[in-house]
């Protein structure tokens, strides 16, 4: 059975005060961040990776960039690994947010939108047409994104439904899976249960 190999990165910590909303809000990474990306260099050699996909956001291109130059990956800008668009929200404190607005969230992640901003449904098939066209290349690759994109990603590498709602990966962490392509074109993912967690401490 053919499968690839395919490195789900999560961008390192940020520069944003806690509890503040963002998404599509460009902020700067932590110092420090160059240290998780010389390890995950070492992942992605020892897997024979050939493409680096990126979130647009700065927080994403910024690691990828320095990947793809570490280990001579090619480096693709992908707009459908963008992190939930928030829209009125971005920026403020949760703290700050209609309650009711939150609730109604939190009922109904797939079809819920905030005021100006994208649903976990448009998330969900913008990731999931991404999947598709990684599947049907079928070569090693890594992915550098967000928590909500992630979520998604990872569901379908483990061959379940996603949840929206689901704690992600943690910022700053990579999850390695071998992916069998022809399982994975039917959306039916084969994870073999290689999951190798790459973490790193920010100052």
């Amino acid at each position: 059975m053919r499968s690839f190999s395919l490195l789900l990165v999560r961008h390192a910590r940020v520069q944003v005060p806690q509890g503040v909303c963002y998404g599509r809000m460009d902020v700067a990474l932590r110092p420090g961040w160059e240290r998780i990306v010389s390890g995950l260099s070492v992942l992605a050699r020892g897997v024979e990776g050939r493409v680096v996909h990126t979130s647009p956001a700065q927080r994403c291109v910024e690691m990828a960039k320095r990947l793809a130059a570490a280990t001579g990956m090619e480096l693709r800008v992908d707009e459908r690994l963008a992190e939930l668009d928030f829209g009125q929200w971005e920026g403020r404190h949760w703290q700050e947010i209609d309650r009711v607005a939150l609730d109604d969230w939190a009922a109904s992640p797939e079809r819920f939108a905030p005021p100006g901003g994208e649903s976990g449904q448009a998330l969900r098939h913008r990731v999931r047409a991404f999947w598709r066209d990684v599947c049907h290349a079928g070569k090693a690759a890594c992915v550098v994104s967000h928590g909500g994109p992630l979520r998604v990603l990872t569901a379908l590498a483990e061959g379940r439904g996603p949840d929206l709602l689901r704690p992600s990966m943690p910022q700053g962490s990579a999850r390695l899976w071998e992916i069998s392509q022809d399982a994975s074109l039917q959306e039916q993912a084969d994870a073999s249960g290689r999951s190798e967690p790459v973490t790193g401490s920010v100052l």
